[in-house]
């Protein structure tokens, strides 16, 4: 059986603690699928289709060194209803520090309810991008700093183009 697993999140910009979260994440199943999430009532910064670019040329190779395999799309429901259709039986959550832990055991607690065939786990983010945020980053990134230690190098392009404006 394969064992599939849904990575969900806004990736709006992805950072390096995305990709931390995917290196751990493609050895713990045999297809990672990284689901973008759509809420109506935000803006984000980038649009889902950027969104997506990025994500897939960002995490793909990773996934491809480890020889998983590797899709990505959108949603706009619940997480675990998303992770239902895709048929993924795992949801990859990273964890930066003991309040995201607080946080997201809640969500695992409620998923568990509504599907109890999709199992949390969660993936502790490494000490070298534990304080990375993509709130900062859009922050920084918005006031003209480097964010090139914080993100992919393609992604701190995206960004510098973004607010080039």
């Amino acid at each position: 059986m394969s064992r599939v697993a849904l990575y969900p999140g806004s990736f709006d910009p992805v950072t390096n603690g995305h990709v931390d979260v995917v290196r751990h994440a493609v050895v713990l199943c045999d297809q990672l699928i990284v689901a973008i999430g759509v809420h109506p009532g935000k803006t984000p910064l980038f649009p889902a289709g950027e969104r997506l670019a990025m994500v897939r040329s960002v995490f793909a190779p990773v996934a491809e060194k480890a020889g998983c395999a590797f899709d990505c799309t959108t949603y706009d429901d619940l997480t675990v209803a998303a992770a239902q259709k895709a048929g993924a039986t795992i949801l990859i959550r990273g964890l930066r520090d003991g309040t995201d832990l607080d946080y997201e055991m809640q969500i695992a607690g409620m998923n568990e309810t509504m599907a109890p065939g999709v199992h949390t786990v969660f993936v502790p983010a490494s000490p070298g991008v534990r304080p990375i945020t993509a709130t900062l980053v859009r922050q920084i990134a918005a006031m003209g700093g480097d964010v090139s230690a914080f993100v992919p190098q393609s992604v701190a392009s995206s960004l510098k183009t973004k607010f080039a404006g």
